[in-house]
C-alpha cells in the first residue's frame, strides 16, 4: 500500500517522516523516497525504526541521504 508522507528531519543516516493521521507504516517497513540529484530522480530506501508519535516515523537510510 502507497502512504505519502514528508521529510521533516535529517540526521546523517537517520531521517524522520511525518504522515497523515492513520497512514504511520510499521516499524521495520521499507520506505522509498524519491530525491533529486543531477537533475534525475533517485530512490533511497529507509527502513522504519521507531514510532516518535505525532504521526512520525524515525527511520534509518539504506545509502546516502546527503544530497
Amino acid at each position: 500500500m502507497s502512504k505519502a508522507g514528508h521529510v521533516t528531519q535529517v540526521m546523517g543516516p537517520v531521517v524522520d517522516i511525518a504522515f497523515e493521521h492513520g497512514a504511520l507504516p510499521e516499524i521495520y517497513n521499507a520506505i522509498r523516497i524519491e530525491m533529486m540529484e543531477d537533475g534525475k530522480k533517485v530512490p533511497l530506501i529507509c527502513e522504519v525504526q521507531q514510532h516518535l508519535g505525532e504521526d512520525t516515523v524515525r527511520t534509518i537510510a539504506m545509502g546516502s541521504a546527503a544530497h
